[in-house]
C-alpha cells in the first residue's frame, strides 16, 4: 500500500465509463457502494442527453488496472449497459494528512492536502460533520464553518 502522506502520481489507472439511458436512477447509490467496496478509487455519475434526446447518466469509475476486471463484473451485473469505455489515466494525488479539530460538538477530522509541501486544501470529513449536525440539531454548514475556523485558529 502506498503512503498517501506524500504527494505522488498513481500510474496505470483506468477511467471506466458507461452511458445508461434505461436504468432506474435509484439504483445508482447501490452500484456506487458496490464499486467502492470492491476497490474503486472514485465513482461518480454525470447527467447526459443521449441520442434522440433521451435523458441518461454516465457512470465513471476510476480504478487501478489490477482491479478493472472486478469493476467490469459489477457494472455489467448491476447496470443496464451493453458496453464500456476505457480511458488510461495517471492520477496526481496531493500529500494527505489527517488532524482532529475540537468543536463544541466534539472533535472532527480534517483532511489536509499538500502540493510541493505547501498546504493547499483543508476539508472537514463530511460524515463526521453530518453526524454532529444531526446529533446536536444544528445546520451542517454551521458545523463545517466552525471546523474550518477552529482549524485556522489552531484549536
Amino acid at each position: 500500500m502506498f503512503d498517501h502522506r506524500n504527494e505522488h502520481v498513481d500510474e496505470h489507472m483506468v477511467l471506466l465509463q458507461a452511458n445508461l439511458d434505461d436504468m432506474n436512477p435509484e439504483f445508482s447509490s447501490y452500484v456506487m457502494d458496490r464499486l467502492f467496496e470492491a476497490g474503486a478509487n472514485d465513482v461518480y455519475w454525470i447527467p447526459i442527453i443521449m441520442k434522440r434526446g433521451r435523458p441518461g447518466m454516465m457512470l465513471n469509475v476510476l480504478v487501478s488496472e489490477e482491479r478493472l476486471e472486478r469493476m467490469e463484473e459489477i457494472v455489467f451485473a448491476e447496470t443496464t449497459t451493453l458496453g464500456l469505455r476505457y480511458l488510461k489515466a495517471d492520477v496526481h494525488r496531493l500529500g494527505r494528512q489527517f488532524v482532529r479539530v475540537a468543536t463544541e460538538w466534539g472533535p472532527i477530522t480534517v483532511k489536509l492536502g499538500f502540493h510541493r509541501g505547501e498546504l493547499v486544501q483543508v476539508a472537514p470529513e463530511f460524515k463526521e460533520c453530518e453526524e454532529a449536525a444531526k446529533r446536536h440539531g444544528v445546520p451542517l454548514k454551521l458545523v463545517y464553518e466552525q471546523v474550518r475556523r477552529n482549524y485556522a485558529e489552531g484549536k
